[in-house]
């Protein structure tokens, strides 16, 4: 017999000894009894002491906060996601009191800047939000809702504000150029908001025709840039003048 099958089947015989070691000493028993699980791990979790009551109890003695939350952004956040585990607080609710978030921490682990979060989810730059005050002086936690247009636009699209306070754009609100006002702040998954679609819509301010301040770079519309749109040369909410 060739060496090389002799070292295959003593690898092949190791795997299959290790297989079986395995199984029999380091694999649970009630292992596979459920399929693909530990049944034992049933058991010990049911003798897990409960700490958390659950939405449903907590509604039992807060109608008017559960009506408050189910028209807001926070209808699908677990009351005990904020205020912590509730069973004991369920059973003698004199004594045991709920925990309140009375900071910025708690609200900043869902709101705190973060690229990899979905476009649109409301978030903050802690540092230059709210003037460093409690959340919960602006903003009610059971149905929050943005305050100033800025701070608005700022929840959704901090990357964006932050560009835009670096550009000769960071005077203007939002809404000049893109409309739509509060109705996208209510709804944004709906109302798209509005995008400039010509050149006259920069021209507005950027014509040599336009009655706004001298300070403001100035172009001949009709034979700047040929027919492309401004923002195909220029990005909006950091625009520089290219010669």
């Amino acid at each position: 017999m060739p060496t090389q099958v002799k070292r295959l089947f003593i690898l092949f015989g190791l795997a299959v000894a290790i297989l079986i070691i395995t199984r029999h000493f380091l694999v649970p028993v009630s292992f596979g009894r459920y399929g693909h699980y530990r049944a034992n791990a049933v058991d010990e979790i049911a003798r897990l002491e409960p700490h958390y009551a659950g939405h449903v109890a907590c509604a039992e003695c807060h109608e008017d906060i559960v009506a408050t939350r189910s028209t807001s952004k926070h209808a699908v956040v677990a009351c005990e996601a904020c205020h912590g585990p509730g069973l004991a607080h369920t059973q003698n609710p004199t004594e045991q009191k709920m925990s309140l978030p009375s900071g910025r921490e708690r609200c900043g682990y869902c709101h705190n800047y973060d690229a990899s979060r979905p476009t649109g989810f409301p978030q903050i730059d802690p540092a230059r939000h709210g003037k460093n005050e409690p959340c919960m002086t602006c903003h009610n936690p059971h149905h929050p809702e943005p305050t100033g247009k800025v701070e608005a636009c700022e929840a959704c699209h901090a990357e964006i504000v932050r560009t835009l306070s670096m550009g000769r754009h960071k005077t203007l609100d939002c809404t000049t150029c893109h409309g739509s006002g509060t109705t996208h702040i209510s709804d944004p998954g709906r109302m798209r908001p509005d995008v400039p679609r010509t050149r006259n819509f920069c021209g507005g301010c950027h014509s040599d025709s336009a009655s706004s301040p001298e300070s403001v770079p100035r172009i001949d519309l009709s034979a700047h840039g040929e027919d492309y749109l401004c923002w195909q040369c220029h990005f909006p909410h950091l625009p520089e003048a290219r010669r």
